[in-house]
């Protein structure tokens, strides 16, 4: 539930980590020739696996000279990261170049990913944000250190021993073990991708829904608060993610196991019965399994509706018309959508990003806005009020939603009859007749991109090839400006409130390890730069041919 990128966010940023001017041969403003292009690539590809990777697999970013190493904290030199942009985003981009290429050496590199995440898998199939190749008392030891004094990353504050499905981490390594195994049919990555399935399967409530995390533990929450890992969980499109999985096995395995459709069905069931009553037609990010309520998620996030996840939702609900043609998935969003009008943010508070209130009170449409006071995890405090004013900065209070543009998705799926949508629907295809995408990190593809090769919509600039061939040093990297860092780990937090204003800053004192945004960014390597140039010299290998 961290503001850490999906796949999805880093391929619609685009390269959000500007380069440096690099000194490099000059070539002339147009597209380079295929060989130029290939090499560069190659050239890359071969840093990034020989001197960057551990075990073969990635954090996020490091220094050129390998003394600090990030995911989304700050990790050891054992570790690598599974949260995207990490291990398996890179060999996404990976196999990619080898469908572009035919090099072998691409696909060695994406198998190696791969081979990283096999080794860090839970034994019943999904994964954690991290692995440390040296082990689980390595592991253990990071959570009670970096982790442990992270004050508003309340995830990586315990070590709980499971798997996620948060931030996609494993929904997209499971994708890239389907991937790897469609490929070249190789049977050591079967079982591994089985157990993966399996997982999904074993973790899905018989009422549909999904937890954040599986297998539970017991005395699992923080702060004096319960354990909101096990209840149903819409944020960060974690349902979403596992229908498109289950759907990509269903099809691209040709696969008549009953129970995928049955959980796929399940999968998209959840959604209506999560669905409020009027007059708050709404979804929250979690709800209780039992109840199908709102519930209270970390401390940072209050039991109440969320405007985000219902405008995600919906979306969702369409798409499930799309693929299912059952009109009960439009039934209410016409509701939903009015809701979302009524409690758009008051006329005073209107800025530019700031559409809506993220969080709103169940029985009162009250908007509360998100707090902290104090100044490090030991002695600091989230809550949640009605004053807009002195906000966090590192988690919005406010949403921008395009509730025009969702209507008109609403009522032009509306207007398509069942049979219309039935006939181009992936869910309703006879297995075996939807290959997956050709590429995967070009753009957003999904379930829609089946059959595809998943291009982006325009092309690449024609001098794009040219630049990147320049910009690549002599090391075999593209300097990136590292934008966030982190306190190193300086001890457990003190008890007593150190000096400073801690209000809306991104990380506390000294002793806090938060990431935060630095105003003296350094040159560094880092994975989203890599995946975004990687996918645009794909693009300019087809303007090359």
């Amino acid at each position: 539930m961290s503001a850490s990128l999906s796949r999805r966010a880093v391929l619609a940023s685009g390269a959000a980590l500007a380069s440096f001017a690099a000194a490099g041969p000059v070539f002339a403003q147009t597209t380079p020739d295929r060989s130029t292009i290939l090499a560069t690539m190659k050239r890359a590809t071969a840093f990034m696996t020989d001197e960057v990777a551990v075990g073969g697999g990635y954090v996020w970013q490091v220094l050129p000279d390998f003394s600090r190493r990030w995911g989304e904290l700050e990790a050891k030199p054992t570790m690598i990261w599974v949260q995207p942009p990490g291990t398996a985003t890179v060999g996404h981009v990976y196999l990619d170049a080898y469908h572009a290429t035919g090099d072998e050496q691409f696909y060695d590199a994406a198998k190696a990913c791969a081979d990283a995440l096999i080794a860090g898998q839970h034994p019943r199939g999904g994964w954690n944000y991290v692995i440390d190749t040296a082990g689980e008392e390595s592991l253990k030891d990071w959570y009670e250190t970096i982790g442990g004094n992270a004050w508003r990353l309340e995830e990586f504050q315990r070590y709980y021993g499971n798997a996620t499905f948060d931030d996609a981490g494993t929904a997209e390594a499971s994708q890239l073990l389907l991937r790897i195994y469609l490929e070249k049919r190789e049977r050591r990555y079967r079982a591994p991708l089985d157990k993966a399935i399996q997982f999904v399967l074993d973790a899905q409530y018989p009422n549909g829904g999904w937890p954040q995390r599986f297998p539970f533990v017991e005395n699992g929450g923080l702060h004096g608060h319960a354990d909101y890992t096990p209840y149903i969980t819409f944020n960060d499109d974690v349902a979403g993610e596992n229908i498109e999985f289950l759907l990509y096995v269903h099809q691209a395995l040709g696969s008549n196991d009953p129970r995928l459709v049955d959980a796929i069905q399940r999968g998209m069931d959840i959604f209506v019965a999560t669905q409020q009553p009027l007059p708050q037609p709404a979804w929250g990010l979690q709800h209780f399994p039992d109840t199908l309520k709102p519930a209270p998620a970390r401390t940072i996030e209050p039991q109440a509706f969320a405007t985000h996840t219902t405008a995600t939702n919906i979306r969702s609900m369409i798409g499930f018309y799309r693929l299912t043609g059952d009109r009960k998935f439009l039934a209410r969003l016409p509701e939903a959508l009015d809701w979302l009008d009524q409690v758009k943010t008051p006329q005073a508070l209107i800025a530019p990003g700031r559409t809506h209130p993220t969080f709103i009170l169940e029985g009162s449409n009250t908007p509360v806005y998100i707090h902290r006071r104090g100044s490090n995890i030991r002695n600091g405090h989230y809550y949640a009020d009605d004053n807009p004013n002195n906000l966090v900065i590192h988690y919005g209070s406010f949403r921008n939603l395009d509730t025009a543009a969702l209507r008109a998705e609403y009522e032009a799926a509306a207007a398509l009859t069942p049979e219309a949508v039935i006939a181009t629907s992936p869910l309703k295809a006879r297995p075996g007749t939807r290959a997956l995408p050709k590429y995967f990190t070009l753009k957003d593809v999904s379930i829609w991109d089946m059959g595809t090769e998943g291009r982006r919509p325009r092309p690449v600039a024609p001098t794009r090839a040219a630049e990147l061939a320049g910009a690549l040093n002599a090391r075999g990297y593209w300097p990136s400006r590292l934008t966030t860092t982190s306190n190193p780990y300086n001890g457990p937090s003190p008890e007593a409130v150190t000096g400073g204003e801690y209000q809306t800053t991104r990380v506390g004192d000294l002793w806090d390890t938060s990431p935060y945004t630095t105003d003296f960014p350094v040159e560094g390597i880092s994975t989203q730069t890599f995946i975004n140039n990687m996918g645009d010299l794909i693009e300019a290998l087809q303007a090359a041919s």
